[in-house]
């Protein structure tokens, strides 16, 4: 495998992978323990269990309550968290390098051996739960996952990381206790750190915390066709505004026309001087929220947009999202337009890898995912090769109207079918 310069791998036989970046310029660590599972992996009567069972790491080991673990980490001077998404979830602190030692051996215990005590895992179902209420009440947020369900169908990526208040309501502890004896196995665990660090000081702390005990390595998660649309999917709610999103699939996290997507979506929504974010809010002032963005998983993606917006302005910012997608698609863009857009998304790769937290999890997500760790030169020169008959194509194939699902949370039906329509004629007559 080749590495950029400063990074470091080691595959531990039987065990977990480590990779590590030394930045010199720091005196602290981002430490992160990635586990190759998510909620992809489960079934739909285990809908949400990744999920939950991140909450439940916090909630005590054999040898430390939730209080002790909340009390390590505050007397390390730490800043710990956890994450599930599709694919992966993962147990992360960033710390001062004094206290690598004993973070990653809290961090690991935390990991593979929670106690799920009866009356703390009831405690933090009540927690997930409100977590599920308090997302269901915000439809900005709720109406990317009706578009994911919209896009992908029965597939298990059309189904929400958070999980579903039946399924968490109920689980009892057995199964929760043998989904993770099953996913959360050794094989499957990338140790991934940057900053002030010395990697066979990493190698050493893995083997001495996690030991490989009996466990399979995961496979490629929720292997099986991907369940395609387009679908047209509405969940009534009594609000002030319409939250719409149209979208279609995507490409893969490995492919090489990543680079290219990521300029088209700064382009069309993805930056303040974007096509919708100057015809819809600043030209016309029909929404605040307006804007597009793209997910990569392994075998698969999406490409989206979104515009929240009231009721009498619904048809108008639909009929200017199909035509700034139509003239994308017909027209190009300029040499100025993408000029503008390269450097948006090289500047942002560039700010972005200067937090240690972000470096971190670009080698994990690598090494978990079988994805190729350029360099940030190797990355800059993907980006600046990017053409403008690069950015056609992919807005040709992935914006065309035969693709494109529509998702949205609002007071009447109606009106959104309507504005799917102008949608598909301002398309038409681009």
């Amino acid at each position: 495998m080749r590495l950029p310069d400063g990074v470091a791998y080691t595959e531990i036989a039987g065990g977990p992978r480590v990779i590590t970046e030394v930045v010199p310029s720091v005196r602290s660590v981002a430490l992160g323990l990635w586990v190759r599972t998510g909620s992809r992996d489960e079934t739909t009567a285990q809908a949400g269990v990744s999920h939950f069972l991140e909450h439940l790491l916090f909630k005590g080991t054999e040898r430390h309550s939730a209080i002790e673990i909340s009390e390590l980490f505050d007397g390390m001077g730490a800043a710990t968290n956890a994450a599930t998404s599709k694919e992966s979830t993962q147990l992360h602190a960033r710390l001062l390098d004094e206290h690598t030692g004993e973070a990653f051996g809290l961090l690991a215990e935390m990991l593979i051996g929670p106690a799920l005590p009866e009356d703390e895992v009831d405690s933090e179902r009540e927690v997930v739960l409100e977590e599920i209420a308090m997302y269901d009440d915000e439809p900005q947020d709720r109406v990317h996952d009706v578009l994911a369900e919209a896009i992908h169908g029965e597939h298990p990526l059309g189904r929400r990381v958070l999980g579903e208040a039946r399924v968490i309501g109920s689980i009892p502890v057995p199964e929760i206790a043998s989904y993770h004896r099953a996913r959360y196995t050794v094989p499957n665990i990338v140790v991934a750190a940057a900053g002030h660090l010395d990697h066979q000081e990493i190698v050493g702390l893995t083997e001495r915390h996690l030991a490989p005990p009996a466990g399979e390595a995961n496979g490629v998660p929720g292997a099986g066709e991907l369940d395609g649309g387009p679908r047209f999917a509405f969940h009534p709610k009594d609000t002030e505004q319409y939250h719409i999103c149209f979208g279609g699939p995507g490409i893969a996290r490995s492919d090489e026309r990543r680079f290219a997507l990521t300029v088209l979506d700064a382009i069309f929504g993805g930056s303040i001087s974007s096509r919708l974010f100057r015809e819809v809010r600043e030209k016309r002032g029909l929404a605040y929220a307006v804007g597009s963005y793209t997910e990569q998983y392994t075998d698969g993606g999406l490409v989206a947009m979104y515009v929240g917006t009231r009721a009498g302005n619904v048809a108008e910012a639909c009929e200017v999202i199909g035509r700034e997608l139509g003239g994308l698609r017909d027209q190009g863009v300029s040499a100025e337009e993408l000029e503008r857009a390269k450097e948006h998304v090289k500047g942002r790769l560039v700010l972005g890898l200067e937090a240690t937290g972000t470096r971190m999890s670009r080698l994990a997500r690598a090494i978990l995912f079988d994805v190729p760790l350029l360099s940030l030169d190797e990355m800059l020169e993907r980006i600046e090769r990017v053409s403008a008959s690069d950015v056609a194509e992919l807005a040709a194939e992935f914006y065309a109207p035969e693709r494109l699902s529509a998702a949205c949370i609002g007071p009447d039906e109606s009106l959104f079918r309507d504005a799917t329509a102008a949608v598909s004629s301002a398309l038409a007559a681009a």
